[in-house]
């Protein structure tokens, strides 16, 4: 019997864990699969041992884990692998197969000119935008969050995209609003890179928020968010690896 497990992040904000929690919801009313599971990595329950455990005692013999994560870090590459193995190797007739992060996609790309529709603010012709992400020390990552900058930088009007991140990487938030302020653009979109809430876009928004005495237009942006499309680009994945099985 199938399962499918939905591995999100995890936070200490219980909004940001209820957000989650709703998304997964929304997944399983796509996917016909008999036994679904949420899972968080960290700072929340039900814990991926203990999604795990949930789905062999309904009866799962095949399990189909997706990392509900925006970008391919450590947390899915090293993280949440080591805690797959141990359970795995508990249960050595589970047949397990393991999914990818969002990564690069166009219709990522299309949730953040929603968000920057949301603002009502019409982007003017001297307009740059701020990718804010979360950050990383994993390459692949950093390189995923630059293409999608590239490609917002393609498809919209403004006449510049820079990144930059809320920790483990450079150049930081406060200095990358720093820096676009030197720019002198008319206006600046910080757009947030983030899944869900909590204390990372808390931050965000104190420090836009001190921006608002500068002569240069501020626009904060809402957060991705768990999105329609995420649960299609989910949905789809969950499809492709459960034919996949079935082909073996």
């Amino acid at each position: 019997m199938d399962a499918v497990m939905y591995i999100c992040h995890g936070s200490r904000v219980e909004d940001g864990c209820l957000e989650a929690l709703k998304f997964v919801e929304r997944c399983k009313e796509k996917i016909s699969v008999p036994i679904q599971e949420a899972a968080f990595l960290e700072l929340a329950h039900p814990t991926i041992e203990e999604s795990f455990e949930r789905c062999v005692q309904q009866g799962a013999t095949r399990i189909i884990a997706i990392p509900v994560l925006l970008l391919t870090a450590a947390h899915a590459k090293i993280d949440i692998p080591n805690m797959l193995n141990p359970l795995v190797e508990k249960h050595s007739h589970i047949e397990l197969v393991y999914g990818q992060p969002f990564g690069v996609q166009d219709k990522i790309i299309d949730i953040l000119f929603e968000k920057v529709n949301e603002t009502n603010q019409q982007v003017k012709e001297n307009a740059m935008a701020l990718l804010v992400g979360r950050g990383s020390s994993d390459q692949e990552a950093l390189m995923q969050f630059q293409q999608i900058a590239k490609r917002v930088e393609h498809r919209s009007t403004f006449r510049r995209v820079d990144t930059c991140y809320l920790a483990a990487a450079t150049p930081k938030f406060k200095e990358g609003l720093l820096h676009a302020a030197t720019l002198q653009y008319e206006q600046v979109f910080v757009i947030p890179y983030l899944l869900f809430t909590g204390i990372l876009m808390g931050e965000v928004i104190e420090e836009v928020e001190k921006m608002s005495s500068s002569s240069q237009q501020f626009i904060l942006t809402n957060y991705l968010g768990y999105h329609t499309h995420l649960i299609d680009l989910l949905v789809q994945q969950v499809h492709q690896l459960r034919d996949t099985l079935t082909v073996t």
